[in-house]
């Protein structure tokens, strides 16, 4: 899970890093908490776009990580374009198609994880579908909530740890 917890350090934005504590000069990350949580929502004729959002008052960190878009059963053999709508990094709205699903030649798409940052709209461009998409939600939090009393606690083992005392090694006796 060593991992895991890297690759959630990696997408952490630099406010959230700057916030981590430090002991001694060096910078010590804060203890790291990370959610996962399936994800899935289906397109189709009648519900031709579905909007993805989290709560704006939320410190934690959220990805949508998104696995597989699959015709489900009922599609018809017609291209099915499945479109994006996120914020690229300048926090502009763009759309890009994803996926063009057809059931004769490619009914369903593996994205590895492809990272998506919400609020993220999929739209179901062209087709009748239906089409499911499916992947994470992982919530990135991290704690600074250290009460004075652990801080304080922390510093004395510290320094119980620097004043132990060095003894000097025993000689033995004669011996070459």
């Amino acid at each position: 899970m060593a991992a895991g917890a890297a690759a959630a350090l990696a997408f952490l934005s630099q406010e959230s890093r700057s916030r981590a504590g430090g002991v001694g000069g060096l910078r010590v990350p804060a203890p790291v908490t990370m959610d996962s949580f399936f994800f899935g929502c289906e397109l189709s004729g009648h519900t031709r776009s579905f909007t993805f959002k989290v709560e704006e008052e939320d410190d934690a960190e959220h990805v949508l990580a998104l696995t597989m878009l699959c015709l489900t059963e009922g599609a018809k053999d017609e291209c099915n374009v499945v479109e994006v709508v996120a914020r690229n990094h300048d926090h502009q709205e763009i759309a890009v198609p994803v996926a063009n699903l057809k059931l004769s030649c490619q009914p369903m798409l593996s994205l590895d994880d492809f990272q998506l940052q919400p609020p993220v709209t999929f739209r179901l461009k062209s087709g009748s579908g239906p089409v499911r998409i499916t992947g994470r939600h992982q919530i990135v939090t991290i704690s600074n909530d250290v009460s004075e009393e652990e801080s304080g606690e922390e510093g004395s083992e510290e320094e119980e740890a620097e004043l132990c005392p060095i003894l000097p090694a025993k000689k033995q006796g004669g011996r070459f």
